[in-house]
């Protein structure tokens, strides 16, 4: 079984260590990307070992498999010496994004067949004329009303008929539908009629993939418990093929490590569950790195963070404030910009399962450069990916990419990237970039090329407002932690126009959300809805209701090898003013405990709904209270947990070039001399800019007027002057 901590190492930073101890133990993570896939290995002595191989869309397992035989030659270890793999995947929102999922039916209760497409009868954009309602994923002619009905205090009005539910599956089945999701209307409160259907259409169809809304999401809100069910049908056959193969492709190599996936919240969840509820992990790989940001910031990085997370295809953006990351129960997954605001809904397919917070731009190393029909230069959201990627990697694009503009402006390694593995030629760049952007625009190539990487800069902004401005929070109080392939490249330039003054590039910046995905906990989270007056619920009940939660998460986290010593939970309190449509999720006082909440405990919980409700909203009354749901967080603690505090990386993952090269910082500039270090020469002595500092994983811009030092871990501070702000 799983402990709770690990025994602290002695931290000696890019020195390549003899191995003293047993290799039992190794844990890997792995995150893929549009471009890159990112895989970290963790020695039981603090050794890391780290690779970046190109994605293969055509199986995204191959990468893995390819770059984790480099990585256990490198370390000198057996493949039945790795004990776990956590993993994140974007087989889920590549299958909604691709719209390339299950053909899927719905089943619902009469009268609301149409719930997909009412929505929140809302648009995302107030004037937008030409915006149009995304499809949905369960088109009409799949989606059927029964004749159920359970009212709303969960008694039954309207028996379920199984004959009806197996004739009308049925014809679904011959009209070659794969998937089924359940919605019965006031299955939240009661969920009897969805089981039933559930086990009868099991039974009776074995190959048909049946998703109940009580198993995926027991809340109030039809439109949301429908979306998110629909979504979880939808993607479960792509997400459980794709488990299935890889773990298949990793016994043949020797590998029988526990395959954990991360989850949307920041948290593990065991391959099981992942192939059960794939909802949970839509937003899988970016939770990693926020995972590992919280980490460093308590280190010594900051408390209150931006998180900027720049790849191949997309730059993410989030906050952790007071340490800890932000998070949302609800958030919307499409194209373009992805923000979890509450305030601008509608332009996608809701997800409401806990998230953490980020915001999403297609800005990324691979996002093409294009002119738009009136002569506007544009950056993405289309991609180059990694197949045939940016025009400089010689496979046959020669439409100019983010990437494409840094190698002409002397950011990037002219010769080779990722330690020397991929091979470039900057002339196909400038050739690129001069047909496509210079030759309409009348540009030279500099020009060009600085016109590219400013369009995107601006549009990662949009994402580091959308979680800071638009959130209350001033962006100028704030340290930005910037990692992934592209992030420490812009990340000087994207701080300053938001008046940040310090960015950090932390220890494998290139890798980091594969490093991340190692320092966390599994979650789990459950829910049970109450929906009554909370003056007429008392303790007793309420911690009855908390035990319930506390058996199940149990039983999920014994499965997944952890005691009931290493579980620790966390318990919420949905509360609102008695008759709203919407609710404030409160931490219950003492409800890690278990236990039933006692008089000064639901004080306090009131007490804390109005804080936070005039933190939110600017007001409070003295209204009754309605408590909504009781949410419980189950957490398995690990001694295995990777520390920043006391990892040793490989040597060769903070080698680069030393010397100089021409780069160009500004379009009004002439390109200037400017020093080439590896990262293994950074010291704690700060050197002032220009610099380039060249690692395995990843290229840091220190630009004129910024100064940077590496700190203790190994992480590179960033001060940026106030003029140059």
């Amino acid at each position: 079984m799983r402990g709770t901590r690990k025994s602290p190492v002695p931290h000696i930073l890019g020195v390549d260590m003899v191995h003293a101890g047993s290799n039992a133990g190794v844990r890997v993570g792995c995150d893929i990307g549009g471009t890159f896939t990112d895989i970290v290995l963790a020695m039981p002595d603090g050794r890391l070992f780290v690779n970046k191989t190109s994605t293969t869309p055509h199986d995204l397992g191959e990468a893995i498999v390819t770059g984790l035989k480099s990585l256990i030659g490198q370390a000198g270890i057996a493949p039945g010496d790795i004990t776990e793999i956590v993993h994140g995947t974007t087989t889920a929102s590549n299958t909604i994004l691709q719209k390339v999922g299950a053909r899927t039916g719905v089943l619902t209760t009469a009268g609301f067949r149409d719930v997909l497409e009412i929505g929140r009868i809302r648009t995302p954009t107030m004037f937008d004329l030409g915006w149009q309602k995304p499809q949905p994923l369960a088109p009409r002619r799949y989606r059927r009303g029964l004749n159920e009905r359970i009212d709303a205090r969960g008694n039954i009005i309207v028996p379920l008929n199984v004959d009806e539910v197996l004739a009308v599956a049925r014809g679904l089945v011959e009209e070659g539908v794969e998937a089924l999701a359940i919605c019965f209307i006031n299955s939240y409160i009661n969920p009897v009629h969805e089981l039933e259907a559930k086990a009868q259409l099991e039974r009776a169809f074995p190959r048909l993939l049946v998703t109940a809304s009580c198993d995926v999401l027991p809340e109030i809100k039809e439109y949301e418990r429908t979306s998110t069910t629909v979504v979880n049908a939808y993607i479960l056959p792509a997400m459980r093929t794709y488990l299935r193969r890889l773990k298949d492709d990793l016994a043949r190599m020797g590998v029988s490590a526990s395959l954990q996936v991360m989850a949307s919240n920041g948290g593990m969840m065991g391959v099981a569950s992942a192939s059960e509820k794939p909802v949970f992990a839509v937003a899988s790989g970016p939770a990693g790195g926020v995972a590992g940001a919280a980490q460093i910031g308590a280190l010594g990085g900051g408390r209150d963070l931006i998180v900027f997370d720049m790849g191949g295809t997309t730059a993410k953006a989030s906050i952790i404030t007071g340490g800890t990351p932000s998070l949302t129960t609800e958030y919307e997954f499409r194209d373009g910009i992805s923000a979890p605001s509450r305030f601008v809904k509608g332009g996608g397919y809701v997800l409401k399962v806990p998230a953490i917070d980020i915001a999403e731009v297609g800005a990324g190393g691979g996002s093409l450069a294009w002119m738009d029909a009136g002569g506007l230069l544009c950056v993405g959201p289309e991609s180059a990916g990694a197949n045939p990627g940016p025009a400089c990697y010689g496979r046959g694009n020669d439409r100019p990419t983010v990437t494409d503009a840094n190698m002409v402006l002397g950011y990037l390694n002219p010769e080779s990237l990722a330690g020397g593995s991929l091979k470039v030629d900057p002339e196909q760049s400038r050739r690129a970039i001069d047909a496509h952007i210079g030759a309409p625009l009348k540009l030279d190539t500099l020009a060009a090329a600085h016109g590219i990487r400013h369009v995107a800069n601006v549009s990662m902004a949009r994402a580091l407002r959308a979680v800071t401005v638009e959130r209350g929070r001033d962006p100028r109080d704030m340290t930005m932690i910037a990692f992934g392939g592209g992030g420490p490249l812009h990340a000087v330039d994207v701080a300053m126009l938001l008046g940040i003054k310090r960015v950090i590039a932390p220890v494998m910046a290139g890798v980091f959300c594969s490093a991340g995905m190692l320092c966390a906990d599994a979650e789990h989270n459950f829910v049970k809805a109450i929906l009554r007056p909370l003056a007429d619920c008392d303790g007793a009940g309420i911690g009855a209701v908390i035990d319930e939660l506390r058996q199940q998460g149990l039983a999920i986290l014994a499965l997944e090898g952890y005691s009931e010593a290493a579980v620790e939970m966390a318990v919420g309190i949905d509360l609102r003013y008695l008759g709203q449509s919407s609710e404030l999720t409160i931490p219950l006082p003492g409800g890690e405990t278990g236990k039933a909440p006692d008089a000064a405990a639901l004080a306090q919980l009131i007490e804390d709904f109005g804080v936070q409700y005039q933190q939110t909203f600017g007001y409070r009354n003295d209204e009754p209270l309605e408590l909504v749901n009781v949410r419980l967080s189950a957490y398995g603690r690990s001694d295995q947990r990777l520390d920043f505090d006391a990892i040793q990386v490989d040597a060769s993952a903070l080698h680069g070039v030393a010397g100089t090269r021409q780069v160009s910082f500004g379009r009004d500039q002439a390109p200037r001399e400017t020093l080439l270090i590896p990262r293994s020469a950074m010291t704690d002595a700060p050197r002032q800019g220009p610099l380039i500092i060249e690692s395995y994983d990843t290229t840091i811009v220190v630009p004129p007027g910024a100064s940077a030092r590496a700190d203790k871990i190994g992480n590179i501070i960033i001060d940026i002057a106030q003029e140059a702000a």
